[in-house]
């Protein structure tokens, strides 16, 4: 099995030579997963335009998760209750679900749709095999 990083770096130069162009820090990155099967299934190359009230939204509610974190720190530091600090993270998966839910609806809502109407169920495969990996 090839690593991750290696198979995003073969996977992104097939596609540089056939025309396609991504910036070094796409091939030279590494990621996490485990099969070069998984690597070329990964959008290492693609890219999403966002709207600036998205990106907006999305970077508010990761910096609430960032926080609802670091008090989660601070709660251990401080011998907080067992209890509490469960209670605390439950809160932050929470967040951090909905976070999803919200990348997910609209990826769904664009690059599904797009995908589909051109007549290709590429990312729509791509789709079930992540929502595979999410409801383990």
């Amino acid at each position: 099995m090839l690593n991750l990083a290696r198979g995003i770096r073969i996977s992104c130069r097939i596609r540089a030579q056939e025309g396609e162009t991504m910036p070094d820090s796409i091939i030279n990155s590494s990621y996490g997963a485990e099969t070069a099967e998984e690597d070329v299934s990964m959008s290492c190359c693609h890219k999403k335009v966002r709207s600036d009230k998205e990106i907006k939204d999305l970077m508010n509610r990761l910096n609430r998760i960032e926080g609802q974190i670091r008090g989660i720190k601070r709660m251990l530091e401080e011998d907080a209750y067992c209890i509490d600090i469960i209670n605390q993270v439950s809160a932050a998966n929470c967040a951090l679900n909905s976070f999803t839910k919200v990348i997910l609806a609209n990826h769904i809502k664009s690059c599904v749709a797009e995908d589909v109407k051109e007549g290709s169920e590429e990312k729509l495969d791509e789709l079930v095999r992540t929502l595979q990996k999410l409801m383990k």
